[in-house]
């Protein structure tokens, strides 16, 4: 038995059903008394003699919530229709937001261990996110499920966004069972991923908790929702009122806005990557500007593993995972590290990318590392004097002002006459001075093409984004530089260095990881505003109920954190001559 004193119980039910042994809400009583519950499929025959590893996921979006049921139901039909190979050979019975599908994987000789969080779903117990002791579950179910007669040991986590996220947290602390995680487009920060974005407070969270999670309560009883599938509850059994479900869980929005900087509540939720040291295959999203980029690139980068992967596509967030390409990637990397079979190891590049281009044209190739060696970093100067961007500086020094809460400036390059690639990281350092105390940087890269339209990508959680961006509060400047690089500066985010009115400041901007291949006749445009970009071709509505114009499910609008006073600012942007404002491109050469 394992060290941490976990004991399971009878399942509220088993049965063979559509090729699998199904235990329906195993409970399983953490160290601490409290219980979390369980769904296990897995082959018929599994047992002592003919054990199978486990693929793993924990999270708070509910267990017995199906896909097709509401708020994803829009979703699930889009991805139904665009990719016909998700729903064929399944089902789809089974199916969740997020997590793998059983009848995918059990007939390959896996078995699916799903669990509903600490006071979410059908798991009783105080809803804490991405705290210290849900990621101690995490550990706890890890090594309680290695041991059963039936498993071989081998415990692997997959899953998308959170049960992506909490990966990176449990593979810090080491469980014994645990061999090989597949974290797929999810964040390891979550001070400058979820909540703060270069230092400006973001209220995704506040929009994302009631209705991913709130909704899911473990309490909710007959108020909630209703497993199609097994006739349960999907928030249990047990009936609470509002007091009591209240108590039950961390008041999220003061604690998001009262923590200003990396402290030790953001501590908490981000995990030591240089403590992992289990194989890796990382898997982010082009397009994942605001949560779902850069924590599988700074994954990949500073993780301990001898063995790491990382894999870069575009598309949507909640598609690719669960088409034949993703599900035959993640078995693919499965099979060697917890059966031994197959041919990975001898055949997967360490880096796999899928180069963007216009229109939503992919072309994969492999790599060795990331950022690529031969990349050729590459600097694109701010010309104030002609709104445009270019190959050399500027040799006299210009000024351009803009109101900070209104249309910002604009600069572009010629038109491309051959083609160029860029893949990898970015950064801006520019030269301003204020009229306030503060101000934020909101920067948008676009491509532009021959009709003079941008082009837009179906992102992760944007249908139209641009290129990609990035963001800084200016009073955040202060750069680590132990941790930065030219091309990713670090910002520690650990206190507030005001501006003094009328001086001029450096301000090194991280721009978050994109790949384009930007074809003759087409141009760069690096759009530089004191607010949320806006494309003007309309909003489209998210399953938050969130209208999104181009920069995703991320608003940087709360007054509380921005006021107008303040941050609707004159700003003066400097360039040419000694400040030199410019844009640090990752050009890839043929």
């Amino acid at each position: 038995m394992s060290d941490t004193e976990v004991a399971r119980d009878t399942p509220l039910k088993i049965e063979e059903a559509d090729g699998m042994l199904i235990e329906w809400d195993v409970p399983v009583r953490m160290s601490d008394g409290n219980i979390l519950h369980a769904d296990v499929f897995r082959p018929t025959g599994s047992g002592p003699d003919a054990p199978v590893p486990i693929i793993m996921s924990m999270g708070p979006y509910g267990k017995n919530l199906r896909f097709q049921d509401p708020p994803f139901t829009g979703l699930w039909e889009q991805m139904c229709e665009k990719y016909p190979d998700v729903p064929a050979g399944s089902t789809n019975k089974y199916q969740v937001w997020e997590a793998v599908d059983p009848e995918k994987w059990v007939p390959d000789d896996y078995a699916i261990v799903r669990v509903d969080s600490r006071g979410a779903g059908r798991s009783e117990g105080f809803m804490s996110l991405y705290s210290e002791r849900e990621t101690q579950d995490f550990y706890e179910l890890i090594e309680s499920f290695g041991e059963e007669a039936w498993s071989n040991g081998k415990v692997g986590l997959a899953g998308i966004s959170y049960y992506a996220t909490n990966q990176w947290a449990v593979a810090a602390l080491k469980p014994s069972h645990l061999a090989a995680i597949c974290p797929w487009e999810g964040s390891n920060s979550f001070y400058r991923e979820t909540v703060y974005h270069g230092g400006i407070y973001t209220d995704f969270v506040e929009k994302w908790f009631p209705v991913q999670c709130g909704d899911i309560q473990y309490g909710l009883g007959s108020r909630g929702k209703k497993d199609r599938t097994t006739g349960m509850w999907v928030s249990g059994d047990v009936d609470l009122t509002d007091e009591e479900l209240a108590a039950n869980r961390l008041d999220i929005q003061p604690l998001l806005r009262g923590h200003h900087f990396d402290d030790e509540f953001f501590a908490e939720r981000t995990p030591d990557l240089g403590k992992v040291t289990v194989p890796v295959l990382s898997c982010g999203n082009w397009g994942g500007q605001g949560l779902h980029n850069r924590g599988n690139v700074r994954g990949f980068m500073n993780v301990a593993s001898e063995e790491k992967y990382l894999e870069m596509h575009g598309r949507e967030h909640w598609t690719l995972f669960y088409t034949d390409w993703g599900v035959g990637l993640q078995r693919r990397f499965f099979d060697w590290y917890l059966k031994g079979e197959g041919d990975w190891k001898e055949t997967a590049a360490p880096v796999q990318l899928s180069v963007r281009y216009a229109g939503e044209k992919f072309v994969e190739r492999a790599e060795q590392e990331f950022p690529l060696a031969r990349t050729r970093w590459t600097e694109l100067y701010l010309d104030n004097g002609s709104a445009a961007l270019t190959w050399d500086a500027p040799a006299e020094e210009q000024t351009a002002g803009y109101q900070a809460f209104g249309e910002g400036l604009e600069f572009r390059t010629p038109r491309f006459e051959q083609e160029m690639e860029i893949t990898g990281p970015m950064a801006a350092r520019l030269w301003i001075a204020n009229s306030t105390e503060d101000t934020d940087l909101f920067l948008t890269l676009r491509l532009i093409d021959p009709d003079g339209q941008e082009v837009t990508w179906f992102g992760a959680n944007e249908p139209k984004a641009p290129l990609t961006l990035g963001w800084l509060r200016a009073s955040h400047r202060k750069l680590d530089e132990e941790k930065s690089e030219p091309w990713m500066p670090y910002h520690p985010h650990q206190e507030k260095e005001p501006l003094t009115p009328g001086e001029i400041y450096q301000l090194d901007i991280e721009v978050w990881t994109a790949s384009c291949v930007i074809e003759p006749g087409y141009q760069l445009a690096l759009s530089v505003l004191g607010r949320d970009f806006d494309h003007g071709q309309g909003g489209v509505m998210s399953h938050l109920g969130i209208e999104m114009h181009g920069s995703g499910l991320w608003n940087h609008d709360i007054a509380e954190d921005r006021p107008a006073a303040t941050y609707d600012s004159q700003v003066t942007l400097y360039t040419g001559g000694d400040r030199a404002s410019r844009l640090l491109l990752p050009v890839i050469p043929k």
